[in-house]
């Protein structure tokens, strides 16, 4: 793997990675009252984008990370919506 691929690949732990707190602690609290629905939504779309373009570029490391951020984004709204 080269640098830059390397670069990419951390980038995209970091970013995906990021959403785990808060779907781990909003799962275990059952409560989303501080969760913006609409920030989440702007996200869960932002993402879907990413994804599409990865999917369309054929980006492994684009298609990966933003398919995992979209899972756990839509997540987070969702219990925003059951909990929130």
């Amino acid at each position: 793997m080269n640098p830059v691929s390397l670069i990419g690949a951390a980038a995209a732990v970091c970013t995906t990675g990021a959403y785990i707190p808060q779907a781990v602690k909003t799962w275990r609290t059952r409560s989303a009252v501080d969760i913006s629905s609409h920030m989440f939504a702007i996200m869960a779309l932002g993402t879907a984008l990413w994804l599409a373009y990865g999917i369309l570029k054929f980006d492994w490391a684009i298609m990966a990370a933003n398919a995992v951020s979209l899972a756990l984004t839509t997540a987070i709204l969702l219990l925003k919506l059951r909990h929130g």
